[in-house]
């Protein structure tokens, strides 16, 4: 009698490594730093998020260099202001923290590092809101314009990429027309395209001080019960010229990720956010469960919906597991 015997192929390490459907990769990962110019010198932990913390520029530049012996190339750079206002002047000054520390890293690192921005403003607003309010609402177009001028002075300071995740509509159009008539036509937009009003991102709010003031911003965050309004998103990003989509966050939208990667013909990213990570990261400190084979379980699963890319606090953790599976 003729038995099927999946486990043949199951009985060491070796052949499960060999027939692995999916793979990781330091070249996988998005590793985000949170500059703070609040910090004359070091760095700050981040009490909700155990590991991570807000950089002075000059830890920046230390912290960098443990990242190239870990392979990873790939970051996602957020700046903590020391001064806010209601327009969020300092996302687009010339002398903002990003641009300052873009300039930093270009000096000292020349191209050895992909830099992308976030392009948002609930940093840098004193209502923590991700734009201009007009009638205790955030206006959809003059934001757009507070955005282009964002994202081209950070195409000016050095960015390979921007990231705009403020949810506005329309934003990645204006995006490109203004990075384009900047020169900056090379200039890829990586889109917070799914981008849910979800509660996952409490420690977040701790790490750049952004919780609104007042409100909450499901006005322009996704509705997390709504699936077909993202794959909505996705095609409207796509028809104004993004060159990456996203779904935020990343365990509760697995199905979403893998309809994006179904209908995109452009790279998928995955951004696994801080309450994910700081849950993983609580469970262990309890010795609930094992922290190593959890996250890779979950970047595995990152993997088979569809992600081509994970932006993830786990990336320093995840690097050095790879690197010590590889000798």
């Amino acid at each position: 009698m003729f038995v099927q015997r999946p486990r043949r192929l199951r009985r060491s390490p070796l052949i499960r490594n060999l027939v692995r459907e999916h793979r990781l990769h330091q070249a996988d990962l998005i590793f985000p730093l949170f500059i703070d110019e609040n910090l004359a010198d070091g760095s700050e932990p981040i009490g909700a998020m155990p590991g991570i913390v807000r950089h002075s520029l000059n830890s920046l530049l230390w912290e960098l260099e443990n990242l190239q012996e870990l392979g990873l190339h790939n970051l996602l750079l957020f700046g903590l202001p020391s001064h806010k206002d209601a327009v969020a002047s300092q996302a687009h000054a010339e002398d903002g923290i990003v641009q300052q520390a873009l300039a930093k890293i270009r000096s000292h690192f020349g191209s050895a590092f992909y830099l992308i921005t976030d392009v948002c403003n609930c940093e840098y607003t004193d209502h923590g809101h991700c734009g201009i309010i007009v009638d205790q609402d955030v206006h959809n177009d003059k934001t757009l314009e507070l955005l282009a001028r964002t994202a081209v002075s950070h195409a000016q300071a050095g960015a390979d990429m921007v990231a705009p995740s403020d949810m506005m509509d329309g934003r990645v159009a204006i995006l490109r027309d203004e990075l384009d008539e900047a020169g900056f036509e090379q200039t890829p937009i990586m889109a917070y395209t799914s981008k849910f009003a979800s509660a996952y991102y409490g420690p977040f709010r701790e790490a750049v001080d952004s919780a609104p003031q007042f409100g909450d911003r499901r006005s322009y965050q996704m509705d997390p019960a709504n699936g077909r309004e993202a794959m909505r998103e996705v095609a409207l990003d796509l028809a104004e010229g993004a060159d990456i989509v996203m779904v935020k966050p990343g365990l509760a939208y697995l199905d979403l990720v893998w309809q994006t990667r179904q209908m995109s013909d452009v790279p998928v990213a995955l951004y696994n956010v801080s309450g994910e990570y700081s849950m993983v990261k609580a469970a262990a400190e309890k010795g609930w469960v094992n922290e190593r084979q959890v996250v890779l379980e979950n970047f595995y699963s990152f993997k088979r919906a569809g992600a081509d890319m994970i932006i993830s606090y786990h990336s320093k953790d995840v690097a050095l597991w790879l690197k010590e599976e590889l000798g």
